[in-house]
């Protein structure tokens, strides 16, 4: 009799690693407390328009997601951006200037001074931090590249990516690869050349050259898919009240549709949020529910716009823009969402979605959202050129979106692995492991189906 794996939320990073579980043989069951599969991932189609409230991409960083997608019939589905979204402005003085992403272009860039391009020949010449880990991304970057490149290319990506504060980020912990080019070859510009290498050995992309991919219906459809194809083995609506352990099985006591019941398996393991887990963790460890507790996911709002394109004067010719902290707008900055895949709005329209909120707006609730979002409008049209109102307006508030891997989080690495260790048969995923990033997700996903395979196989 196959041995059986129950699995703690129906985001991509519990999906997939069921699709690892159930083709290797496994008997799988997932609990998920929403009505349908994809975590932060979900996708509405509104007047012609398709909305991503989540991830609006992913990038293609190891082969297992195209192996994940060709197993799961989406091949055809797959889409890869336009090359016209590969130009990413970073808003200076409210003017849109293009990242420069070749030497020349970065030696006629306005976006950085003189003296700020020749500090960063020096970079070679920088040696390691005496901090080690305990260092944030603004720290480690205005040390080796200086404070221009922070506030104008670091700033914006930290806030654009994370929705993050890069003076309270771990440069160990939210930046890993980035850490150990200085730790491995004791630079960046050195590390970049030697560590191509590596990553060509390992049949991966690094995140600079990876090609962005979503799909024709929004990057829902591959959690849908996903669930579909282990029909029966989800059971929606749940919630989880308690885990013990019994022996070598693991109990999970849970309420289906009103209905109180347990599932025992032979493994078990959680991807929901740590906030979430945190609910149900003290069961079976209080120490872990003050380290799940300690992780930090600040409020963000996404806010997705439609426009005739006659009323936009911006050319649109790129991924869209990020915006510098030092800027003072009300938001982080905006995707350009029509321009980057097919199908994100009817003909001769253009969509936007735009992010608000952060690490840099903790008090950020629900409440306050309209309000702010008039702000934002009239910021961003002033930036776009934009005259009139927005044909259609759809919003949706995360109160707590992405987790912050800040200064200190390696003590809560240290612990997962220690929980792990000590409590066998009970793994910890998620995207507060391994990186926030789809592609991040997918990777830990099959990581984690190793583990519990070996763990089932012992």
């Amino acid at each position: 009799m196959a041995k059986k794996v129950t699995i703690l939320g129906a985001g991509i990073s519990g999906l997939a690693t069921a699709h690892w579980l159930e083709k290797a043989g496994y008997n799988v069951a997932i609990v998920e407390q929403k009505s349908e599969p994809g975590g932060a991932m979900v996708t509405k189609s509104v007047d012609g328009y398709l909305i991503d409230f989540g991830p609006n991409s992913g990038l293609e960083t190891t082969p297992k997601i195209k192996e994940l997608v060709n197993d799961v019939g989406l091949a055809s589905e797959m889409i890869y951006a336009n090359e016209e979204g590969n130009i990413r402005y970073i808003l200076k003085n409210n003017q849109l200037l293009p990242l420069p992403t070749k030497p020349g272009a970065f030696l006629k860039t306005k976006l950085f001074s003189t003296s700020a391009k020749l500090r960063l020949m020096k970079e070679p010449f920088v040696g390691k931090s005496d901090d080690g880990y305990n260092q944030s991304i603004a720290e480690f970057v205005e040390r080796r590249l200086g404070k221009e490149f922070l506030d104008n290319a670091i700033d914006p990506f930290v806030s654009g990516v994370y929705a993050g504060d890069p003076t309270k980020l771990s440069v160990k912990s939210a930046f890993p690869k980035l850490y150990r080019l200085e730790e491995l070859y004791g630079g960046l510009i050195k590390g970049m050349f030697k560590g191509a290498k590596e990553r060509k050995q390992r049949n991966e992309e690094s995140k600079q050259h990876a090609k962005m991919f979503s799909f024709k219906n929004g990057m829902q459809t591959l959690p849908k898919a996903i669930a579909k194809n282990l029909e029966g083995r989800i059971y929606f609506d749940s919630i989880i009240d308690k885990i013990t352990r019994r022996d070598d099985k693991v109990i999970l006591d849970i309420e289906h549709k009103g209905e109180k019941g347990h599932i025992v398996s032979d493994a078990l393991l959680s991807t929901i949020p740590s906030h979430r887990l945190s609910k149900i963790s003290d069961s079976i460890d209080p120490e872990l529910t003050n380290h799940l507790n300690s992780i930090y996911y600040p409020p963000v709002l996404v806010l997705f716009l439609g426009y005739d394109k006659k009323a936009i004067k911006q050319k649109l010719d790129g991924f869209g823009f990020l915006i510098p902290s030092k800027e003072q707008k009300k938001f982080l900055g905006a995707i350009w969402s029509s321009t980057i895949f097919i199908n994100r709005s009817p003909k001769d329209k253009a969509a936007f979605t735009i992010f608000i909120g952060g690490a840099r707006n903790q008090d950020f609730t629900v409440d306050q959202a309209e309000a702010r979002i008039e702000e934002v409008l009239k910021e961003f049209h002033t930036v776009m050129g934009i005259k009139g109102n927005p044909e259609l307006k759809q919003w949706k508030f995360w109160n707590k979106a992405i987790p912050q891997y800040n200064i200190g989080y390696i003590e809560h690495e240290r612990y997962f692995q220690k929980f792990e260790s000590e409590n066998p048969g009970i793994f910890l995923g998620g995207n507060y492991r391994g990186g926030i990033s789809v592609g991040d997700c997918i990777k830990s996903s099959f990581e984690n189906f190793e583990k519990i395979k070996e763990y089932l196989e012992e």
